[in-house]
């Protein structure tokens, strides 16, 4: 048999690294919670397409969680790519990373305008940080540094349900969930050309999510241990079960919507392990389920 010439083959290899790299990816930038837990930066995704990245949620870390992403071969997610983020509502966790979301990367590389997605309210919080941080803009961009105008703009667009945004990679729709006393709390779908990704953001049990998960590639879900909870007092026990979703209330989401992956994120355990809230989990779910941890990519 004759050898393939090195040209050909080098052609081939290229080939099949460029489709591995456009494939759609899931990069966990932040699993965590408002406990301060130094091994989890607050909660934040991001989904990748075609080295295009798209930013579910901004918690505390979330823009060095992303240089480390960048670092592991995730170019998309180095400050310049850092220009679609997508809000599920207005938790502290989930937005205080946001004015580093906002700055950081303008300050760092990305030359274009930040588009925002998210619920109503986010324009009078992007404001008011804007505001709060005036006169750092004024030095940053009239200073010497002679920053980029256009990085440092924020386009905010509050959303409702349905198709909040799309390009040639990917077409976005919102859903409303429900999470306690929050009017406006949104899941994401996210659809590629080779993958369909649900983001339930925070929530308890919403047939909203069941709806817009059926048969996905990958739902990512919020979680407590019911367990844990059973072991903490009424005032808490009360508000967990009205503004997240239990072992078992999962559980039956994915029954009913049968993802090829359970990505498990936000994840509450009340003192108890890993491995007991997967089994509380897996008793009644016998789907594939990973206990997600930050930049795990799938």
């Amino acid at each position: 048999m004759k050898k393939l010439p090195l040209l050909f083959l080098f052609c081939i290899i290229s080939i099949v690294s460029i489709a591995q790299n456009n494939g759609t990816k899931v990069v966990l930038l932040g699993t965590g919670t408002p406990n301060p837990d130094p091994e989890r930066s607050g909660p934040s995704l991001a989904i990748i397409v075609n080295n295009h990245s798209y930013v579910v949620d901004c918690g505390p870390g979330v823009v060095r969680r992303a240089a480390a992403a960048a670092k592991k071969d995730m170019p998309s997610l180095n400050s310049e790519g850092l220009t679609r983020l997508f809000i599920t509502h207005l938790h502290s966790d989930h937005v205080g990373g946001y004015s580093d979301f906002m700055f950081s990367p303008a300050v760092t590389g990305r030359m274009e305008a930040l588009e925002v997605y998210g619920p109503k309210g986010i324009a009078k919080m992007t404001r008011d940080i804007q505001s709060a941080y005036k006169e750092d803009l004024d030095i940053r961009i009239k200073g010497l540094e002679r920053g980029i105008p256009e990085a440092y703009r924020v386009h905010v667009h509050e959303i409702k349900e349905g198709i909040v945004y799309q390009d040639s990679n990917v077409v976005v729709k919102a859903f409303k969930v429900s999470h306690g006393s929050w009017a406006n709390a949104f899941g994401y779908r996210f659809e590629t050309k080779d993958k369909v990704i649900v983001v339930s953001g925070d929530c308890t049990y919403s047939e909203s999510v069941v709806a817009n998960a059926k048969d996905c590639d990958i739902l990512i879900h919020e979680v407590y241990s019911m367990e844990g909870l059973a072991k903490r007092d009424e005032h808490w026990k009360k508000y967990h079960a009205t503004f997240h979703t239990s072992t078992g209330q999962l559980a039956e989401i994915a029954n009913k919507t049968k993802p090829k992956l359970l990505v498990l994120t936000h994840q509450l355990p009340f003192g108890m392990s890993k491995e007991s809230l997967l089994k509380e989990l897996q008793d009644r779910y016998k789907g594939a389920v990973v206990y997600g941890n930050d930049l795990d990519t799938f």
